[in-house]
């Protein structure tokens, strides 16, 4: 590996078929083809092992595309830039402390909850999970109904009631259940639009509706607890659920609102956590973001092109700028980027 002054990293995407994915990945230029079910595009990974439903078992490494380190790793470029990439500080066991990703929901995803940190204080194998979604698709149904994200429970829903619903749809399987009885009529949802920005911090009970792409960051956590699973709207054998697991996780509290840019905005801070937080900046023809270096950033472009470090990165575009490296990004016509800073940028 060439002994050489860190540079904005391109990675290579890892795609992930499911069954409730779709084919609009590849309007961000992901190989996907016409009728494909593609629902998850890795764009950021450094696992060292991931769930055999979740990410489909083993490791999952990002390989860099293009330049001096073409084919290497992520991994290889923490080894190799040490803390002029990132600072060791915000590792986690040594790996990269984000995994970022696309979604592309043709069908709902699981309802599922990632452990609270009273759950995760009790068992030390749990790992909390912090994520947000930015909305960048939502097209209405087959059937016409607009497109949603659930996220959170209901008010006047209490624990009690929540279990007696889940446990319901447990017992009945497949088999028609009154929809006051439901476990989606128990649940907020939430008006999917492009732009918004939904944070899900650990023990928000929560599920991507169908007809929704987003663009995902969240803190490298493979515990996922499952509630419900569509399987008598779908017609299909749900997967196993867990009950005891995400009755003990879950906040019944109100879930945090969406956040966006206001009218006029071209750039503004969406999402700010301890783990992450995520900027988006729209660019104009000929305008330019500086990269100040000191913290190591994630960029995604979601749109558009940008211009960095003499070389041109289309939409669906995901890249890392080392903390060492300083420069500036140019807009030819427009672009839009989400950028993510890692760790929080107040410590």
């Amino acid at each position: 590996m060439p002994d050489q002054a860190p540079f904005p990293i391109l990675l290579e995407p890892i795609l992930k078929e499911k069954v409730w994915g779709g084919d609009r990945l590849r309007e961000f230029e992901k190989q996907v083809a016409h009728g494909d079910r593609i629902g998850e595009s890795w764009e950021l990974a450094d696992l060292d092992s991931t769930s055999a439903s979740g990410g489909g078992g083993g490791e999952a490494v990002s390989k860099i595309r293009g330049g001096p380190l073409d084919g290497q790793t992520l991994r290889d470029a923490i080894e190799l830039w040490g803390d002029e990439l990132i600072h060791s500080k915000r590792l986690l066991q040594g790996r990269f402390p984000l995994l970022v990703k696309y979604l592309d929901a043709r069908e709902h995803l699981s309802v599922q909850v990632h452990p609270s940190p009273e759950y995760a204080g009790e068992h030390p194998e749990a790992r909390l999970k912090t994520e947000c979604w930015f909305v960048l698709r939502a097209d209405p149904l087959d059937d016409g109904s607009k497109p949603v994200i659930y996220k959170g429970v209901k008010e006047g829903i209490d624990a009690d009631e929540f279990r007696r619903r889940v446990e319901l749809a447990a017992r009945t399987g497949k088999e028609p259940v009154d929809e006051a009885d439901s476990v989606p009529a128990a649940l907020q949802d939430i008006p999917a639009k492009p732009g918004d920005m939904h944070l899900l911090p650990s023990g928000t009970v929560h599920a991507l509706g169908a007809g929704v792409l987003v663009a995902e960051i969240q803190t490298p956590s493979d515990t996922t607890f499952r509630v419900y699973d569509w399987a008598k709207e779908y017609g299909r054998e749900g997967r196993d659920l867990h009950i005891e697991e995400s009755m003990a996780c879950i906040d019944f509290g109100p879930a945090p609102e969406s956040t966006s840019l206001g009218k006029g905005m071209t750039r503004g801070v969406l999402c700010d956590t301890e783990h992450f937080s995520v900027e988006r900046v729209v660019l104009n023809p000929d305008q330019t973001i500086e990269f100040k270096g000191g913290r190591c950033l994630v960029v995604m472009v979601l749109d558009g092109g940008i211009e960095l470090d003499g070389h041109i990165h289309y939409v669906g575009a995901t890249l890392v700028i080392p903390r060492a490296w300083s420069g500036k990004a140019r807009c030819e016509n427009l672009a839009r980027l989400l950028v993510v800073t890692v760790g929080n940028p107040k410590d």
